[in-house]
């Protein structure tokens, strides 16, 4: 199977991140889940803030490792530092039928790794 679009489209935009490049990758209602945030944040808007921290926090060192994907959604495995500290993690998508993320849920590991992504990201959302 040939890369989904919504896949390429989000690589593209964690090559080169930008605030409107990322804005057009979500759908309207788009869900962002995270093991750092109890409840699922609900819209674009949410969506779009968390995304974005994750890009500044992660993106320097990030690097997607392996990739399955269907029809409407995708796994990306990676692996980033953050703080010096190692997270392996996988990022699970879906798209609608215009390729837009309709949902984005991020799972990290190991456990001191997931505390540093939380400590960073709870950071860069405050600076949003």
């Amino acid at each position: 199977m040939t890369t989904p679009a919504a896949v390429s489209d989000w690589h593209a935009f964690v090559t080169d991140p930008t605030p409107a490049a990322l804005r057009a990758l979500l759908a309207d209602d788009a869900v962002f889940r995270s093991p750092a945030v109890h409840t699922p944040q609900e819209g674009a808007e949410l969506t779009y803030a968390y995304l974005w921290a994750a890009a500044k926090v992660l993106g320097p060192t990030l690097t997607y490792r392996h990739e399955w994907y269907d029809e409407r959604s995708a796994v990306l495995r990676f692996n980033a530092t953050v703080d010096g500290l190692d997270v392996d993690g996988v990022d699970i998508i879906t798209w609608n039928d215009d390729d837009e993320i309709t949902e984005f849920t991020v799972m990290t590991r190991p456990f001191k790794g997931l505390q540093a992504l939380i400590q960073a990201m709870g950071a860069a959302l405050s600076t949003s």
